[in-house]
Formats: C-alpha cells, structure tokens, sequence
C-alpha cells in the first residue's frame, strides 16, 4: 500500500516521478476567491495583496486542493512596464493601451523593480501571506505573471507586434524588446520565489499555434522560455509553463524548455503531450474550465476528469485541474467533484 502523502509531499513527488497516493489537484481558482470575502467588485481586490492572499487561503480551507496559482490575471507586469491597464468589475484586469508606440523606445525601457512597484509588491505579499499561513500544507505557485512574447506583445500592442515579426523589418529592435522582457520576467519570478514560494509559472498564450505558426513560435518565444527555464533551473527553481489553446504541435519544444510543469488545455491531444512529456515534465490541466467546470453538470466534470487521469496519470507525472483559470461563476459542485475524483481514481 502507497503511503498517504499531504499535498506539498504529493505534488513534489510528483514533479520527480515518484509514485504517491493519489494524483494532486490544482484549481487555478484566483477568479473565484473574491466570493469568499463577499467581495462583487474584483477592481479594489486585485490591488490587495491582503485581500487576494485571504480569498485564497479560504477556498484552500473550503475545497482542500493541493497546489494554488496565487496570481491576479495577465496583466501586473505589463502595468509595471508602463502599459495602460483597465480594472474590470467582475474579472480579471486586462491590458489596454501599450506602454511603446515604435520599437525606436525599447531602450528606453527599465526592467521595474518587484518590491517597489505598487501592485507587484502587492502580489508579492499576497505570496508571502499564503506561504506563512499554509505553506506546510499546500503546494504555493507563486505566478510570475507572464512570458517574455506575451508580456512583448503587450508592451508593443498585440496588433503591432505581429506584424513587426511578421514584416521582418526590424528584427534586431524585436528581439532587443524580447530579451527586455525575459530579464523583466526573470527577476519578478526570482522575487515569487524569495516570498517562500515553491514554484513560479509563466503564461505565454499568444505564443501558441492558436495566435501564431510552430515556426514563429520556434524563431520568436520558445528561445526565450528556454533561457527562463534554463536560468530557473540553475537556481533550483521549479517553474511551470502555460500555453492556451492546441500546445500539441509544439510540445516537444515546451517540454524541452526545461519547465517542470506543463500547462495544457483541453484543446491538446492528451496522448501525444502525454508521449512528449513522459519522464520529463509534469502535466497540469487539462479540464476545460468553461463549458466543463463552469457551465457543466458534476457528472459531465467527473467524466472529464476521468478522462484525464486514465490518460495522463500512468507514469507520474500529473496534477489534475482545469486548462486555464476558473470563470468565477464555476459551482462549488463542480470543483467538489474534481477533486472527489483525484480521490477515488486508482493509480495504475
């Protein structure tokens, strides 16, 4: 009989391929928190760091998951390099207006300091504040926010760096701005882990085959994950890397990024990423978190869920959870019935 681990042992034995009790569950669930401070209007709350850390800490005490994402969407990096940011009421807050209007200003750029920015300080001490509270207990990503061609493609404008890769014209300016950005992503995931952290991640979604070809991804994104991974790495650091969308075409490259947690969504082949990864990182994901923890029924989740593990559970290697993070509107029910699931599912 496999001796019962808590969640922090379960998730690193995890990561190295060991065998354990059970397959752990992560929820990506920082859109849900509010509600369990009785909070409507999410602007205020994803500036407090109090606030976010207690948000978390309840839904941990409430469903018992074993890895949090402490996190306040894709946008605080981008607000710390000068991008224009708009707080939504009810979600996450979303970038707007770029930070540069001409590659010509990328010089001009200064990486930001995590402690003395008022929102990432912020989020670091909503880390700090989760660590000290439950940190024995439960495994704690602190989120880097975004990747380098992510966190570029909001400086720039989404629209404005496309077409300077896909034009070709100042490729010397584009990849100058990219190295910004790893050097910007790399020092607020080194902060993450300096707050207790036992992880950082990365999301790196307009990388994907969904916004861009496997070609550009190669040309454009992956070196610079690689350099994060290979960085983190030397340090000893754990980092997870996400990708919306179909990752299946480049998984291999993901992989060999040297994360050691792969994010995956519902749209990637399981089986394929299950192959690419084997041996060498762990899958997280990959449920979807709309139409299946949202909007669907507990018996559809259990299905899915089930799905899932008799895929990607057989060597190791798995977290179960959603693909991306939770619509605040996910029933309770619903994450009951995911991790229910990671409890009664028989490991091979």
């Amino acid at each position: 009989m496999t001796e019962e681990y808590n969640s922090v042992e379960r998730t690193l034995r995890t990561l190295a391929f060991k065998p354990v009790d059970r397959v752990p569950v992560d929820l990506h669930n920082f859109m849900l928190t509010p509600r369990f401070l009785g909070v409507s209007d999410f602007a205020s709350f994803y500036r407090d760091g109090e606030a976010m850390a207690e948000g978390q800490i309840k839904a941990w005490r409430r469903f018992g998951h074993d890895v949090l994402l402490v996190e306040n969407g894709t946008a605080a990096l981008a607000e710390a390099c000068g991008v224009q940011v708009v707080y939504q009421k009810d979600s996450a807050p979303v970038a707007s207006l770029p930070a540069i209007n001409s590659l010509d200003e990328v010089d001009a750029l200064e990486v930001p300091d995590p402690y003395k920015d008022p929102l990432l300080s912020e989020l670091l001490k909503s880390t700090r504040i989760v660590v000290d509270e439950i940190g024995d207990q439960a495994f704690v990503i602190g989120r880097a926010d975004q990747g380098p061609f992510s966190l570029a493609c909001e400086i720039r404008g989404m629209s404005n760096f496309l077409l300077d890769i896909a034009t070709r014209k100042e490729l010397d300016k584009v990849h100058a701005l990219l190295e910004f950005c790893t050097r910007v992503s790399e020092r607020y995931a080194l902060a993450q882990i300096e707050q207790g952290a036992h992880a950082t991640s990365f999301g790196d979604s307009p990388s994907g085959p969904d916004m861009i070809s496997p070609a550009y991804y190669r040309e454009f994104a992956y070196p610079y994950m690689k350099k994060l991974g290979q960085n983190l790495k030397k340090k000893g650091i754990i980092m997870a890397y996400h990708i919306c969308g179909n990752a299946t075409p480049i998984i291999e490259d993901m992989v060999n990024t040297e994360a050691s947690i792969i994010e995956i969504d519902q749209k990637s082949d399981q089986k394929t990423v299950k192959l690419a990864a084997a041996g060498k990182a762990t899958l997280l994901g990959p449920v979807d978190p709309s139409e299946v923890m949202a909007n669907g029924t507990p018996e559809l989740v259990v299905e899915k869920c089930e799905e899932a593990l008799e895929n990607l559970s057989p060597g190791g290697g798995f977290i179960l959870g959603p693909g991306c993070a939770l619509p605040p509107i996910t029933p309770d029910e619903n994450i009951d019935a995911m991790i229910e699931t990671a409890k009664r599912f028989k490991l091979q």
